[in-house]
């Protein structure tokens, strides 16, 4: 038996703090399971599955911290109009033995939310042109005022007090992929002169607040993670140079551990994904006549070209690892046994598994199940992407090769 694979599937404690089962944790995504943004039926059955086939962590996203920080009206926010629902599902997920994170966002300047309620307009760092708003009406997003940055801080106070309230065991800040607090951490959207703009510090300095506000509400024995970018992938973008940087300002301002991705949903998605271009997809799904038209015209220039392998994140992630005292969590083609084995073998404490659990919920079980057999496991994933496209589709995303 690999003392490796073992360790993987074997019980750890997330910061110090918070005991799983297991090193495997269930990746932040929206699943597109939150009809008129109402936790319900839909999204419990799907985090069961996963919980009851043996995750240690299931992570619950895109949990908006407010209504205006949605990409569209269909994401939850975290408001006491859910407080009932959300309790009694995790309620039910703890009583397979899973521990639940709650995935904090706000989308900034990068919405197609036409019913905002506190904010006129989406902002974000800078004025720009919010692309994918422009076919719902609102083509233009404006810059943060001091003023509206401090609101901002204060949604995130305000969902962590929530969020612990309901009962997550841990909270994931998403710090990544083109959302709000990544269009201030990146060079290419962030074009203020300010406190806010300019140097690595300084577009640092609205993550650094944001994490210790959240440390403020969820007190110190509370876990707090935050998925950060290695690369945006596009010119004048995040490097993995500045990267290491980013990390080091997030640990230090008190985050117990650190995900590592790459990538934006803004600029260059498939950065993130790798593997087929989801482009076909969201083509079929598309309802909007204007939305459907641009995504056949400049579907192949939009979403870039990267083959698929594993482990495609696993150099910069080690770097940073051994750049900050946090631990680490890795995302980023990690479906093998091999590569899971590879990855504990380099010292990085845990996995987020995204589309793997699509393809199989039980993927903990039965990968401890064929560890102890000296048998080999796969998922069936095959990384065609196919299930990204599906957020907007009936019931949200699923993998339709092996699901129908």
């Amino acid at each position: 038996m690999s003392e490796y694979l073992k360790k993987a599937l074997s019980p750890a404690t997330l910061g110090g703090k918070l005991g799983l089962r297991n090193r495997l944790i269930k990746a932040g995504t929206f699943e597109g399971k939150t009809p008129d943004g109402i936790p319900g039926q839909t999204l419990r059955d799907f985090h069961m599955g996963i919980a009851q086939g043996g995750i240690g962590m299931t992570t619950i996203g895109y949990c908006a911290t407010e209504s205006d920080g949605r990409v569209n009206d269909q994401m939850m926010y975290m408001h006491d109009a859910i407080r009932s629902p959300l309790t009694n599902m995790i309620h039910d997920l703890h009583s397979t033995g899973a521990k639940v994170s709650g995935q904090m966002g706000h989308c900034g300047n990068f919405t197609k939310n036409k019913h905002l309620t506190r904010l006129k307009r989406p902002l974000g760092p800078s004025r720009q042109f919010n692309m994918l708003g422009a076919p719902s009406g609102i083509p233009f997003a404006g810059a943060m005022s001091i003023r509206d940055i401090d609101d901002m801080v204060q949604t995130y106070y305000d969902a962590a007090i929530f969020m612990k309230a309901v009962g997550f065991d841990a909270v994931e800040i998403h710090c990544g992929h083109g959302y709000g607090i990544s269009q201030f951490i990146s060079p290419k959207t962030n074009k203020r002169t300010d406190d806010y703009g300019g140097n690595t510090h300084n577009r640092c300095r609205l993550a650094v607040r944001v994490v210790e506000a959240v440390r403020k509400a969820v007190g110190d024995d509370f876990p707090i993670l935050a998925k950060m970018g290695l690369t945006d992938g596009v010119r004048d973008g995040l490097h993995e140079e500045e990267a290491i940087e980013v990390a080091k300002y997030l640990d230090k301002a008190g985050c117990d551990a650190l995900i590592t991705s790459g990538g934006t949903s803004s600029m260059n998605v498939m950065k993130m994904f790798r593997g087929p271009s989801i482009h076909h997809g969201m083509i079929e799904q598309e309802k909007n006549i204007l939305m459907k038209a641009g995504l056949k015209i400049m579907g192949p220039k939009m979403f870039r070209n990267y083959p698929y392998e594993e482990l495609y994140f696993r150099e910069a992630a080690n770097r940073v690892n051994d750049a900050i005292d946090a631990q680490l969590v890795y995302i980023g083609g990690c479906s093998t046994m091999e590569s899971l084995e590879q990855v504990m073998r380099d010292g990085i404490d845990f996995v987020q598994l995204g589309r793997p659990l699509l393809a199989d919920p039980a993927y903990a079980n039965n990968a401890t199940a064929a560890l102890a057999a000296n048998k080999k496991y796969s998922s069936g994933c095959t990384h065609c992407n196919r299930c990204v496209s599906l957020i907007d589709a009936p019931g949200g995303i699923r993998c339709p090769e092996l699901h129908g």
